[in-house]
């Protein structure tokens, strides 16, 4: 039965997977002010134009993998993104309490995210 729904299947998946790094990547705009000394702070070199390669990246490879356009290849992206991201915001090890339990969660879910490509990739490639 699924299989007549293989189209509809992968297009809601690249529409919550692309959607979610558009989305991201729309409110790290309204967040440059936070988020350049974050990440200088956690010693990135030249943190604002790194910042807007990122938001970029987020947003490009989003619509590319909505889109179904260089899925693989975006998706590919996505989990570099994802490797640099991941321990810079979500360093779950260098907190305590209830701070800690948010990026452990935010740290799990870059983990989904990222095998969710790997699936992807894995249709595309």
């Amino acid at each position: 039965m699924l299989d007549n729904f293989q189209n509809e299947i992968l297009f809601a998946a690249r529409l919550l997977l692309g959607g979610a790094f558009v989305f991201a990547g729309l409110r790290n705009i309204q967040n440059t002010n936070l988020l350049i000394p974050m990440m200088a702070a956690r010693g990135v070199p030249q943190a604002g134009p790194a910042l807007w390669l990122g938001i970029v990246l987020q947003v490009a490879a989003g619509l590319l993998v909505i889109g179904g356009l260089w899925t693989a290849l975006a998706a590919a992206c996505l989990i570099l993104f994802l490797i640099v991201a991941t321990p810079m915001f979500h360093n779950f090890w260098d907190h305590q309490g209830p701070d800690r339990a948010s990026r452990i969660n935010g740290f799990v879910g870059n983990v989904a995210l990222a095998g969710g490509f790997l699936a992807l990739i894995a249709h595309y490639a």
